[in-house]
């Protein structure tokens, strides 16, 4: 498999999140979920849009049970080895 150079996505999330709020219905559907997860809608936007806040796999786990969505969650180890990578 060749090398291929990372490189990140430089993402505006004031940007996302202002054109978020302009959605009908998006601030309701955050409480919503923030009621049925029994968590603030602060907490929710947190999960949703920080890089600086790291949720527990339990709260991710709640959030797609709250959204209807199947979580798949890989561990991946700091190894190099080509058998610690996942199978596509």
């Amino acid at each position: 498999m060749p090398d291929i150079p990372y490189q990140p996505v430089n993402r505006d999330r004031g940007a996302e999140r202002a054109r978020l709020d302009q959605v009908p219905g998006y601030s309701q559907a955050r409480q919503e979920a923030a009621v049925r997860m029994g968590t603030t809608r602060s907490a929710i936007s947190r999960l949703e849009g920080s890089r600086k806040h790291l949720p527990a796999l339990s709260t991710l786990r709640r959030y797609a049970d709250v959204l209807g969505c199947d979580e798949d969650i890989w561990r991946w180890r700091h190894s190099c080895s080509s058998s610690s990578r996942p199978s596509s």
